[in-house]
């Protein structure tokens, strides 16, 4: 039997993600069509052996986030349940805290998955690595490649090369360790708690209405992989396919292209195909059967469309997402950005980010988590466009972020509207 942990976060998370994040928990944020999250539960429902999936966070359970488990656990007809910190706990503090339900029906083995990252998620291979290895005391974690430069911005993992033992984790080191990184997927068995408790635990004390509060804080990376490298308990699996974090808006563009792609594979029936009284499409392109799409529009290549997306005559669209009920109005162009929920883009406008995808001349490269601002500048990126903001015709938005609720009366560039 197997179970399987998410770990979503809270909402004093994902700020890199705002003005997103501000509509809708970052885990259910729409990549590729679907939620985030639902492509964690689909991996995990394909496991012949999955008894039970558990999200842990410390989002206050809202509508959305109950219709959407509610949702998935029929569709994916396995127990999903979400479970509430009443703080937030750190990466290790939300299943130590939460242990009695992980452990209850007795599971041979758990994975714990990190909600904001993409993957192709080899979850069956890692079983099989883990029987290969170790024991019923030894535990998994997913690494991939990265290069020596982007390495320092991941938990580096220097192992045995014989063995897939690791003999040394650092969380984000300052100089070089290794080109082997955390991809934020483990596979752990019940005697992992042995190893996490209240001694580990960094104190913390938070400020409630009723007064000050104890928080114990344990995070996996820093307090559990550290003093488990090199005891023979701790192995790396590595994976050449592919992974990606998504921290920021920008990210979530490379990550909606990189399962898009994989549908060929996984769900050929949500890419969309060139028919007669249809838009063109190039490429790998989702478009929910709400849309009402012009066919003289150009879609792609990786684009993702809501439902209820309007979309004139001429318009081109290309990498990029366009969220529920937006509206682009005849011969408008939007590149490498996404179009807020409800928002509308005006005839002839142009809207257009800069996109930050990875290095397409090293296999290794990751995609680059960027800071806002550099130098005292906004850093060139994706456009985003907030919910229900007006965008009028004839205008350029360039490299900006326009906050929900705008109704724009010129063009921007480089600038945060808010």
């Amino acid at each position: 039997m197997l179970k399987a942990v998410i770990l979503i976060g809270g909402p004093q998370k994902g700020t890199r993600f705002r003005p997103l994040s501000f509509e809708v928990p970052k885990p259910l944020f729409p990549v590729a069509g679907v939620p985030m999250l639902q492509h964690h539960i689909e991996a995990c429902s394909k496991l012949p052996n999955m008894k039970e999936i558990l999200v842990i966070g410390f989002y206050q359970p809202n509508e959305e986030l109950n219709r959407f488990l509610s949702c998935a656990q029929q569709d994916f007809k396995v127990s999903i349940r979400y479970l509430q910190e009443y703080a937030a706990l750190g990466t290790g503090g939300g299943i130590y805290h939460f242990r009695d339900q992980i452990l209850s029906g007795g599971p041979e083995a758990f994975f714990v998955m990190n909600a904001d990252v993409c993957s192709e998620f080899p979850l069956p291979e890692m079983l099989d690595f883990q029987k290969e290895h170790g024991d019923a005391y030894s535990f998994v974690i997913l690494g991939t490649t990265a290069n020596r430069k982007q390495s320092l911005n991941y938990g580096c993992i220097v192992e045995n090369e014989q063995t897939d033992e690791v003999l040394h984790y650092v969380e984000k080191p300052s100089t070089f360790v290794s080109d082997i990184i955390n991809c934020g997927i483990y596979l752990f068995t019940p005697g992992v708690f042995q190893h996490i408790g209240p001694n580990l635990c960094l104190i913390i004390l938070e400020e409630q209405s009723n007064g000050w509060h104890r928080a114990e804080v344990i995070r996996l990376e820093q307090d559990i992989f550290t003093a488990l490298a090199g005891q023979g308990k701790l192995y790396v699996y590595k994976t050449a396919r592919f992974w990606s974090q998504i921290k920021s808006a920008g990210s979530a563009i490379y990550a909606s292209r990189l399962y898009l792609n994989q549908y060929h594979k996984t769900h050929p029936e949500r890419l969309a195909t060139n028919r007669e009284g249809g838009p063109k499409t190039i490429g790998n392109v989702y478009i929910h059967p709400t849309s009402n799409i012009d066919p003289t529009a150009v879609i792609g290549p990786n684009v993702s469309i809501g439902t209820g997306v309007t979309i004139g005559a001429g318009v081109r669209v290309r990498e990029s997402i366009i969220l529920h009920g937006a509206t682009l109005q005849d011969h408008s162009c939007v590149l490498n950005s996404i179009v807020g929920w409800d928002s509308t883009i005006g005839k002839w406008a142009r809207v257009e980010g800069t996109p930050s995808d990875p290095n397409p001349n090293d296999p290794y490269s990751k995609i680059d988590s960027e800071t806002l601002f550099r130098d005292g500048k906004l850093t060139p990126s994706i456009t985003i466009l907030g919910c229900n903001v007006n965008i009028p015709s004839e205008v350029i938005i360039l490299n900006s972020i326009v906050l929900p609720h705008k109704d724009l009366n010129r063009s921007f560039k480089n600038q945060i509207i808010l």
